[in-house]
């Protein structure tokens, strides 16, 4: 396994989500509104028996059925300022999609920038700052990137009971700290992808990764997960691949 093959895993697990209905707009509409979700949305329209629903499944397996109605935005969700305050149980309960949303725990994209990425892994560097427990893994694909997060990075590092690995391949300088552990990474992935991932620190609600592929320069192509089965499966791979050395290896190495 590697974090290639993971993402390659992520994307297999595609759902899907047949759309019952005879107006064939309606599954295009949901095919533009659920674009970056690991989902694939086919229409059906039978002859005879009720329409109006769609159903979702992974492997063949039946997840939900929900009314279409559920799904659509409504004309309240359109207008500006008419419906309900964000934040609110009443907003929530409203957010479009929810009824397929709940069962869809991550979010595939294939072109994000570099700014995207700063902006997700902030979001999970954030949660791992207010949990304060746990492990941080995060990857910044060469040392001169991490050093110019080495201030982000010494803060989280500060937190007593927040254990930091930062992994790199070796272009550039080491930090000089100790409030992390960095990982110098002589492997082609460590170069060509970039990765965050929190390991929730003891509550699965909190876990959630963001993993991605650079597949030409600049523009990134993987998932945002908070699946805790996903998180764990990158957090046990970069330990055992990265964590354990102690060592200058040929691979890889621990600084």
């Amino acid at each position: 396994m590697s974090l290639i093959e993971i993402i390659a895993g992520v994307e297999a697990r595609e759902a899907t989500l047949t759309v019952f209905d005879p107006d064939p707009t309606v599954a295009e509409t949901l095919a533009e509104h659920f674009a970056d979700r690991n989902l694939r949305v086919v229409a059906e329209r039978p002859a005879e028996g009720p329409t109006g629903y769609a159903v979702l499944s992974r492997d063949g397996e039946f997840v939900t059925a929900t009314a279409i109605d559920d799904l659509l935005p409504g004309p309240a969700d359109a207008a500006d300022g008419d419906g309900p305050a964000e934040g609110t149980e009443e907003a929530e309960s409203r957010r479009v999609g929810r009824p397929v949303l709940d069962h869809l725990d991550e979010t595939l994209f294939t072109s994000y920038s570099r700014s995207d990425m700063v902006a997700a892994s902030r979001e999970i560097e954030d949660r791992a700052w207010r949990v304060g427990d746990g492990e941080l893994h995060a990857g910044f694909q060469t040392l001169d990137v991490l050093t110019g997060e080495s201030n982000t990075y010494d803060r989280l590092g500060g937190k007593e009971r927040l254990e930091v690995h930062a992994y790199a391949a070796a272009e550039g300088e080491a930090p000089d700290t100790e409030r992390y552990e960095v990982h110098i990474g002589r492997t082609a992935e460590i170069r060509e992808t970039w990765f965050v991932a929190y390991d929730g620190g003891g509550f699965d609600g909190a876990k959630c990764v963001l993993l991605a592929e650079e597949r030409e320069p600049g523009r990134f192509y993987g998932f945002w997960s908070y699946d805790p089965d996903t998180v764990d499966r990158v957090v046990d791979y970069l330990t055992e691949r990265y964590g354990t050395s102690e060592r200058q290896g040929e691979d890889d190495a621990t600084a």
